[in-house]
């Protein structure tokens, strides 16, 4: 994977990536000189959390029957900056799977467990607390 960035000036860059030309845009948070105009580098750090955790979900449950689907769960993350060095210190993750999901212990079990070790959980440094929960 390759991506090309270009900072554009006051504290915002343009990313563009290689193989999609999908482009995303970044402006430093308003604490931080900033405008909040767009996403903050750390939040694209909760936002490529959050997606590693139900992608890599549907990758191991895709075969499974279609009441057991996680298509259209919703997650929300909530990140909390920590100071002295400046640093993400917690993202909270809720997972919300969908109404009438139907799984069994074992199923619930094996999606917790992706949800602890997608490539950007096990990625992320251990001082950075991770709450992940499933509302079930």
């Amino acid at each position: 994977m390759t991506t090309e960035i270009i900072y554009q000036g006051e504290l915002r860059c343009k990313a563009t990536h290689e193989r999609s030309k999908t482009v995303i845009a970044t402006d430093a948070p308003v604490d931080n000189k900033g405008k909040g105009a767009a996403f903050s580098p750390s939040d694209l750090l909760a936002v490529a959390l959050g997606t590693c955790i139900i992608t890599t979900i549907g990758i191991k449950t895709d075969d499974w029957a279609s009441e057991s689907s996680f298509e259209g769960t919703r997650i929300e993350v909530t990140k909390t900056m920590s100071q002295d060095p400046r640093r993400v210190g917690q993202l909270d993750v809720d997972i919300y799977p969908p109404a009438g999901i139907q799984l069994d212990d074992k199923q619930r079990q094996i999606a917790e467990n992706i949800a602890h070790t997608c490539p950007v959980a096990k990625s992320l440094h251990s001082d950075l607390k991770q709450n992940i929960t499933f509302h079930w």
